[in-house]
């Protein structure tokens, strides 16, 4: 799944590739990726829009136009492509922007999960999936203190907490992980037993990981390649997700798989101990 680092590489790539085109044709062949308007209606709206700017907020992405915000969730394993005309088009092709200067940008997705929506000029940051997210991983906006008090209200498992996108967003599995291994707490330690130090030290990590994330063009899983057909290179630099079996880069110790909350969890039993606290 494209994680916050890996949409905005997508942001980045298709900000050289789209912005200052003008849509000339949308051509929508499976209706249930436009959640709305109603997708005949999603088209004809489109038709003469030209693409101001690209933005994004956690995993969601928005296409500045010039009276609409279209806004663009990749969900599983969605995906841009620019291509022209000529170019062959593949069967998990389902949405088509045709350019004035006859390129085309296609939305592709295997699993047909992801989702677009339009909304009025300058509306996305109201849609309600946008409206229920928490702070961006900028020291900016992501506050330790306000951090530390929505821990503290919570009983359940710190990795659930933080892919539900509420405390902090643009969290997903893999770094998760990461940032658990980097600030040595268990995925299972109940969020309101965590002290101020771990507390100070996974702030700083899921600042860090997601930073030096996005530098690197996102995670490759498997197939996953950003708007530029560039694969990410930050799985060179994983120290837990996918490292079953293989020692902790802190202390050698074999690095374990479980399943938290349904999700495929890693980490290092010897770093990152259960703790029971009253």
């Amino acid at each position: 799944m494209p994680e916050l680092p890996e949409v905005e590489t997508v942001r980045k790539g298709l900000e050289k590739l789209v912005v200052g085109k003008t849509i000339k044709e949308v051509v929508i062949l499976w209706p249930r990726i436009i959640e709305s308007p109603e997708s005949e209606l999603f088209a004809q709206q489109l038709i003469g829009q030209r693409i101001e700017r690209m933005t994004r907020r956690g995993k969601f992405l928005i296409f500045k136009l010039t009276n609409y915000d279209l806004i663009s969730h990749l969900r599983m394993e969605g995906k841009y492509e620019t291509n022209g005309p000529e170019d062959e088009r593949t069967k998990h092709t389902h949405v088509i922007f045709r350019f004035t200067d006859g390129t085309e940008l296609r939305y592709l997705d295997v699993r047909k999960f992801g989702r677009m929506v339009l909304v009025p000029k300058n509306q996305g940051e109201n849609y309600k999936g946008i409206l229920a997210l928490g702070p961006e991983p900028l020291p900016s906006e992501f506050k330790l203190l306000e951090f530390r008090k929505g821990l503290k209200k919570h009983h359940k498992a710190i990795k659930p907490l933080l892919l539900d996108q509420r405390l902090v967003t643009g969290l997903g599995n893999i770094y998760v992980d990461e940032a658990l291994w980097e600030a040595k707490i268990h995925p299972e330690q109940p969020a309101n037993t965590l002290k101020p130090k771990e507390i100070e030290r996974l702030y700083y990590a899921i600042i860090d990981v997601l930073a030096r994330a996005v530098e690197a063009g996102g995670t490759t899983i498997r197939s996953y390649l950003n708007a530029l057909g560039e694969a990410g290179t930050f799985q060179v630099s994983l120290n837990v997700y996918g490292q079953t079996g293989t020692p902790c880069p802190r202390c050698g110790t074999p690095i374990k798989k479980i399943k938290v909350a349904q999700r495929g969890t890693h980490f290092c039993p010897k770093c990152q101990t259960l703790k029971v606290r009253n």
